[in-house]
């Protein structure tokens, strides 16, 4: 397929655009980078830089004639969530990142005369907000908290797609992998042996492994009968604590000292709270749709990400 790819250029970009390169689609990828895989352009890679969140950018780039040869669209464009203290500029620039891109590319979709046959959308966990008890399917409702605003909000633009395209959003969990996100980030303090939980340790972390979102982004992209809304998590949710201690244990480490949450949100302020509180998501469409995880279980996926195999 000819892809126009839009926010993958980061953590899940490295390993999705060679992945989808390697299964033979041509890709498009839209970046505010001018080259953020200079070793594949060429090989059925093209980039055009551009921030995707301002509507200028859409006029007269390349972007629209680029959009209107894809067969398929991948939209994971957003800033990363939990990097930075929350203030209230950072949080408009959190929400707008997501939305106003999602409402700028469904905008350029609707003035094709034939859109791609597929718009892959991302979404997270965070729109069922957070619980210690409850356990949240695909039907469940949204949470009322800031992170399920922007996820309501990112989907109900996606939503406004063409008729003639079919969507599928797909709601992350935690994507683990050795080179970034959260693992990437406890990797060097667990090898030390400083490693522990989180907070309580008794929050729950709906998780996937890098591979398998890439898998599955892959196979909604191909596969008719995907459509609407899937928790793109394992069906083996943890809780910070069990994963800390599974993390020391496949590092061959101590894990028992806990990062208290005062601490982390003296760092990180609101968006502590994206660590210190979760939910139990499963994934039950994706099951019953007979999807078929690689890594669904979590020793599996920490074995996979602490002795990488090269690519």
């Amino acid at each position: 397929m000819r892809l126009l790819l839009l926010g993958c250029s980061g953590f899940v970009g490295r390993e999705l655009v060679p992945f989808l390169l390697e299964l033979g689609h041509e890709l498009t990828l839209v970046s505010r980078q001018s080259q953020p895989f200079p070793a594949l352009v060429g090989k059925r890679l093209a980039c055009i830089r551009l921030d995707p969140a301002d509507a200028a950018s859409w006029a007269d780039n390349g972007l629209d004639r680029a959009l209107s040869e894809a067969e398929g669209v991948v939209n994971l464009a957003g800033e990363p969530i939990a990097e930075r203290r929350w203030t209230p500029g950072h949080c408009q620039l959190l929400l707008q990142s997501r939305v106003r891109t999602t409402e700028l590319l469904v905008a350029a979709l609707a003035r094709l005369e034939q859109p791609p046959a597929v718009l892959v959308n991302g979404s997270a966990v965070g729109f069922y907000g957070s619980s210690t008890q409850t356990r949240f399917s695909e039907t469940s409702p949204a949470g009322g908290d800031f992170l399920a605003e922007i996820c309501q909000r990112w989907e109900a633009a996606a939503d406004q797609v063409p008729a003639a395209c079919r969507l599928v959003k797909l709601r992350i969990g935690i994507v683990l992998g050795p080179d970034g996100g959260a693992l990437g980030k406890m990797l060097p303090i667990f090898r030390l042996g400083f490693g522990g939980p989180v907070g309580s340790g008794r929050q729950w972390m709906s998780w996937i492994y890098r591979h398998d979102l890439c898998r599955l982004i892959a196979t909604a992209l191909e596969d008719g009968a995907y459509s609407g809304v899937y928790n793109a998590v394992s069906p083996e949710a943890t809780t910070m604590g069990l994963f800390a201690s599974a993390l020391g244990k496949a590092l061959g480490r101590p894990s028992r000292l806990p990062v208290p949450g005062p601490i982390l949100q003296l760092l990180l302020g609101d968006g502590a709270q994206v660590v210190l509180e979760g939910q139990q998501v499963l994934p039950e469409r994706l099951l019953a749709q007979g999807f078929t995880f690689q890594y669904p279980q979590l020793s599996a996926a920490l074995a996979a990400a602490t002795n990488p195999a090269p690519r």
